[in-house]
């Protein structure tokens, strides 16, 4: 299971590493996790990347310090969707106050 796992996110990873170099932009962080199928908000997005321990503000991410900490995420299923028939009810509710439907 974590081989599959780390499959996942190596694939998921090397989709942003325009370098092919394993690395990638710290503001893709939140679209790899998101890719993965996880949702964390901005602050829980920042949080990660303190735990990947990027160097320099504004640098880059190693896949090396980008796995062991995605991995735990999905282990624990950290940051799941939100389910469909929630999302559904909050767009039907925005949309019946909505006067200009």
């Amino acid at each position: 299971l974590v081989a599959e796992i780390e499959k996942k996110i190596t694939e998921a990873f090397e989709v942003f590493d325009r370098e092919s170099n394993k690395t990638v932009d710290v503001r893709e962080i939140g679209c790899i996790v998101r890719s993965l199928g996880c949702f964390p908000n901005e602050a829980e997005v920042q949080e990660l990347v303190e735990k990947m321990e990027v160097e320099e503000p504004g640098g880059f991410v190693h896949l090396e310090k980008f796995l062991p900490v995605m991995t735990k995420v999905l282990l624990d299923r950290r940051f799941r969707p939100i389910p469909e028939d929630v999302i559904l009810h909050a767009f039907q509710v925005h949309s019946a106050s909505d006067n200009r439907c």
